[in-house]
């Protein structure tokens, strides 16, 4: 047997397992996209660019990540698929490719009170088993230093069978926990109004009652009250004795008879805890809420000093740092503490604590302390969060898949954005980003360019290829890329101020500042320097405020853009005038509905483990209502006609002619002006994305009488071609006579300005002072802040 000298020069033939690097996307049709067929790179960066509404959201995260997160969860048993959510496979033929995505959207994260940036991260799970090991003098396990969980003790008899005999045993049961029994965990207590709820000058059978929705005639829930037997129902309230008022307030549940029926009475604090104060309020109709924010004030709680913490909790200390101090620290200085405890026996979890704590401070996120609600961070401050736990991460080979990560980032911030986006290609992972910013377009590998335009006008892939070859081509972001606003000529003059003093809202220390008014003032600032709590928190009440924050919009499949405008109401008086009948029939969710599918227009069709299935109704054939009330007309058209015509068509429509309604064209006219003409009035709320929520809301505030208009950046998810539009409208504000003050990063907007308010210097306690006001002109000429650095990088 011979051996072969020399060494083979010829270059291997390529293994099999390499060629699979990339992503095939074949004929994917969900939401507005139209038989989208493209090919991404693997182990890439891919930018997927257009404008609002045209189907990035659609491609990237409800076919590509929605169908991997499918198969994963395929993978588990059929038992434990009944736990998780079920999705459906995404419209498409094929899809080829996949790897394990993990999706970081734009979801603001839960608005429970109990949930902290400390428990969304983990770090408040480390920091209790850290207290439990070290914390002197020991109070318990790590669950006494948990602010979700309450002591319970327990002591009764159990059963025991051994063989044939039964005996019974006595036994205990005990468990430490951290919650603060005053405000339940919550850090905050809940101080009821009473003059809010009933006038008591008036008896019960008077209409004593204020609360939106309880009328004295004929609604039960005053009837229990009246009829229970507790109180007199014809004496005015003031006059109830103190037996009365404590059962009147406080009563505990108890069967009564009204009427011959059985109902439960119990006393009316418990009853608004139960109705009103235990739902979410920004899930609330406006008048509801009105009522809540009027009766109900939250107050500090003096037991615990609003640290959540019982007081055993907070006496267990490490080198004189309680965790209530601990959770307080901003999480760069607490980062900084970690550091510098020295203790063997806890090694491995310093090292995982002192990880994630710097991630926060690596993402931009270190002036943010781990007692902050969770409902409280910003859009952008929630995704950045969410990241956290990716940025250590030893896997590789997954996909990233991220939703406008630069949102609420000022251009300081953006680049370290882009670095830590790089560094996860950099890993060997596939990077899918949907953005809108030229910075983070720029150092894509792959883009593709989604529209041309919006919604029915959108989802077709218009480019595919590299950032020079999007440059050239003759597409909406290809025209707008190198837009560069350019600084005014002339400057509003202010016709007054708005006085600010002393404001120490969260981080801002003792600011004094007079906002102009009648003119266009943006107030600039990284993320963390104290933007929000200057506009937001220290503008003074009564200065009639209109406010569009970030909140997001709530809504289900039953809603879309005609019922959460208030558009649907002149529609159908108009329809119901025009037929001689009643409006509720013109409601897909009252007496029209359609009976078969309750006028959903869809029948779900549950399947236990697998994914539901919802077919369009057989009944209605997707109109959601019955047949009798299509039969009514209003300028020659059905009322599921008119749900399905855009903004732009029905506002044609409604303008003259048979089916001229002037309180449905007022509201159709802002919804274009803010760039909305192509929604259809029908569609539902859900499938709308994050910028056009926002617009969504913007049209609804401006019908609003307020002479000063406050705007939480309002470019969040706007595509480069409709900032063009949105300062158009700002213009249009100013000229009509009202004041705008936008909270903004976006340089075009900081360049359209009359008047910058510059906040900083840096986030957290290095923020919360103005280190400029003036002209924008003069920003950039000094160049004293990173605004003004960046601003005048920007104009050129």
């Amino acid at each position: 047997m011979s051996m072969a000298t020399g060494t083979d020069t010829r270059s291997p033939a390529r293994h099999a397992a390499d060629s699979h690097d990339l992503i095939r996307v074949h004929g994917a049709r969900e939401n507005n996209l139209k038989d989208v067929s493209i090919e991404i790179p693997k182990r890439r960066l891919t930018v997927f660019t257009g404008v609002s509404g045209s189907g990035k959201s659609s491609l990237v995260f409800d076919t590509i990540a929605a169908e991997s997160q499918r198969l994963i969860n395929e993978t588990y048993s059929a038992f434990l698929q009944g736990f998780m959510p079920n999705t459906a496979r995404p419209e498409v033929d094929v899809l080829d490719g996949l790897t394990t995505a993990i999706s970081v959207d734009q979801q603001r994260m839960g608005g429970d009170p109990r949930s902290t940036v400390g428990t969304a991260t983990d770090a408040n799970a480390m920091l209790r088993i850290l207290f439990s090991r070290l914390g002197r003098p020991h109070i318990g396990p790590p669950s006494a230093y948990s602010f979700n969980t309450a002591s319970v003790r327990a002591s009764g008899a159990i059963t025991v069978e051994r063989g044939a005999k039964t005996k019974a045993q006595k036994a205990t049961f005990e468990r430490t926990g951290g919650m603060c029994n005053r405000c339940e965990g919550r850090g905050t207590v809940s101080d009821i109004d009473l003059t809010q709820l009933y006038d008591d000058s008036k008896s019960l059978s008077e209409g004593a009652f204020t609360i939106p929705g309880w009328k004295s005639d004929s609604q039960w829930t005053v009837q229990v009250y009246a009829q229970s037997g507790f109180v007199d129902p014809d004496k005015p309230i003031r006059e109830y004795t103190k037996k009365e008022m404590h059962a009147f307030l406080y009563g505990e549940p108890v069967k009564v008879k009204v009427s011959g029926v059985n109902l439960t009475y119990e006393g009316l604090i418990p009853k608004i805890q139960k109705s009103f104060l235990s739902k979410d309020k920004e899930a609330m109709q406006p008048h509801i809420r009105a009522f809540v924010e009027r009766a109900v004030t939250f107050t500090t709680c003096p037991e615990c000093d609003g640290t959540r913490l019982s007081e055993g909790a907070r006496s267990s200390k490490i080198k004189g740092i309680s965790i209530a101090d601990a959770c307080a620290m901003e999480i760069r200085d607490l980062a900084e503490w970690v550091r510098g405890l020295a203790e063997p026996s806890v090694t491995p979890l310093l090292t995982a604590l002192q990880q994630t704590l710097e991630s926060f401070v690596e993402i931009g996120l270190g002036y943010l302390a781990l007692d902050r609600p969770a409902g409280t961070l910003s859009g952008g401050e929630a995704q950045r969060v969410k990241m956290i736990r990716h940025l250590g991460s030893s896997l590789t080979d997954v996909t990233y898949v991220f939703d406008e990560p630069t949102i609420g980032l000022h251009p300081h911030d953006i680049q370290r954005m882009n670095d830590l986006l790089l560094r996860l290609r950099d890993k060997g992972n596939t990077v899918l980003v949907v953005e809108h910013k030229p910075e983070v377009i720029a150092i894509a590998d792959h883009v593709v360019d989604l529209g041309p335009g919006a919604g029915t006008a959108g989802g077709t892939v218009c480019f595919e290829g590299t950032v020079e070859g999007l440059r050239a081509s003759d597409t909406v972001t290809g025209r707008h890329l190198d837009d560069r606003a350019t600084l005014k000529e002339t400057v509003r003059k202010p016709t007054g101020t708005l006085e600010i003093r002393g404001a120490k809202t969260h981080n801002l220390r003792g600011v004094d500042v007079d906002i102009p008014l009648g003119v266009l003032c943006v107030v600039t600032g990284v993320a963390g320097s104290g933007k929000s709590s200057l506009v937001h928190g220290s503008i003074p009440a009564g200065a009639g405020v209109v406010s569009v924050d970030q909140a997001p919009i709530r809504g289900s499949r039953r809603s879309n853009p005609a019922t959460y405008t208030g558009l649907l109401d002149p529609i159908r008086k108009a329809f119901a005038k025009a037929n001689g009948v009643k409006p509720a029939l013109f409601s897909a969710n009252s007496e029209g509905a359609c009976p078969t599918c309750n006028g959903a227009g869809v029948v779900y069709v549950d399947l236990g483990m697998m994914a539901g299935v919802d077919t369009p109704c057989e009944d209605c054939e997707g109109k959601r209502f019955q047949a009798s009330v299509l039969e009514y007309h209003l300028g020659g058209r059905d009322i599921s006609e008119v749900l399905a015509m855009s903004v732009a068509e029905a506002e044609e429509f409604f303008r003259t002619g048979e089916a001229a309604t002037p309180a449905a064209h007022r509201i159709l006219d802002r919804l274009a002006d803010v760039g909305l003409g192509y929604l259809t009035l029908g569609q539902p709320l859900t499938t709308l994305s994050g910028g056009e929520r926002q617009r969504l809301k913007l049209a609804v505030h401006m019908a609003e009488k307020g002479g000063v208009y406050v705007l939480d950046e309002p470019t969040a998810g706007l595509h480069l071609a409709d900032v063009e539009q949105l300062l158009g409208l700002l213009d249009r504000l100013v000229d009509a006579g009202k004041s705008v003050i936008v909270v903004e990063h976006h340089q075009a907007v900081m360049a359209h300005a009359d008047w910058i308010i510059d906040l900083g210097p840096g986030a957290g306690h290095d923020g919360g002072r103005i280190v400029f006001e003036g002209t924008p002109a003069d920003l950039v000429a000094a160049r004293s802040t990173l605004t003004g650095e960046h601003l005048a990088a920007y104009v050129g």
